[in-house]
């Protein structure tokens, strides 16, 4: 009984330590972060791609750069407050560090080390270079401080867990950066880490596994709306395939599809991706154009 006493208590302590290590939030320190001059028009360039005020401007207001935070978005978890990113030192992230910034970005944990719920999509924002990141900080900061704290989630039991996120990150977070296709041209590659990276447009136009996690073989294909109601539309040549690589250009940049006009959170993706200069807007054009049919 001692002898099978002893060897729960091994177990248990080596299933403690597995737990810790998978579950701990990982951080950036700043001293991993090569010196590096900020390129505000680089900044100004990832801020767009990545949607940034789709989900954190202040609702009901028409100045979209106050980044104040506080928009419902809604989930089959509860729902999301995105919160404050604006240069606020107090209510923003205006007392953060480069490396705060980045650890965000890429490991999805915050300043005071906890672990970020993935509606805030780090498991593409960490494929963006360091460079990027840093410039979209400086960005950023250039911004109107807007003062106020939003609300807290409203996530249910066991959802709102914090700890068992490190889990979901074992699974959906691999920390590896874009890696460019050298037998693709440049434009390919730089549509691909668009859409793929600041772009994030896989979290939404995927479907979800049982976890939330993006289910890969069905990248792009569509899939229910997070919020409940209807769809979000199949991207690849399934569905687009009599859309040419024009076509999708003028979606980015008017919203207009051949047929019609894009309508629902679309509006505020394609409110971002016209700031975008043209050549980016193509090449994540022709990135699409060539992703495979899936139905």
């Amino acid at each position: 009984m001692r002898r099978l006493l002893v060897a729960v208590l091994i177990l248990a302590l080596l299933g403690a330590a597995v737990f810790w290590f998978v579950t701990r939030p990982e951080a950036i320190a700043a001293s991993e972060l090569p010196p590096h001059q900020p390129n505000l028009e680089n900044g100004r360039v990832m801020f767009f791609a990545g949607g940034c005020t789709s989900c954190h401007a202040t609702p009901k207001q028409d100045d979209h750069m106050r980044l104040g935070g506080g928009m419902e978005l809604k989930s089959p978890y509860g729902s999301f407050y995105p919160p404050n990113i604006s240069p606020d030192p107090k209510d923003g992230i205006g007392a953060w560090s480069e490396a705060n910034f980045v650890t965000a970005m890429k490991k999805g944990t915050s300043p005071d080390g906890r672990h970020y719920f993935p509606s805030f999509p780090y498991a593409s924002y960490q494929r963006m270079t360091l460079a990027d990141l840093r410039d979209m900080f400086a960005f950023i900061k250039t911004l109107p401080p807007v003062a106020g704290r939003v609300r807290d989630h409203d996530i249910g039991f066991p959802y709102n867990v914090r700890l068992a996120l490190g889990g979901w990150k074992f699974f959906h977070l691999d920390g590896r950066p874009f890696m460019p296709d050298p037998n693709q041209p440049a434009q390919w590659n730089r549509g691909a880490y668009l859409v793929n990276g600041p772009g994030h447009c896989a979290e939404c136009h995927s479907p979800r596994n049982v976890i939330g996690g993006l289910v890969e073989d069905k990248r792009f294909a569509g899939g229910p709306n997070p919020d409940g109601e209807g769809t979000i539309p199949n991207i690849t040549q399934h569905a687009l395939g009599e859309y040419s690589v024009k076509d999708i250009e003028r979606i980015f940049e008017t919203g207009e599809t051949p047929e019609d006009k894009v309508g629902g959170a679309m509006v505020a993706v394609v409110r971002n991706l016209s700031q975008l200069p043209p050549s980016d807007r193509a090449a994540m054009a022709a990135y699409l154009k060539s992703l495979p049919p899936v139905e």
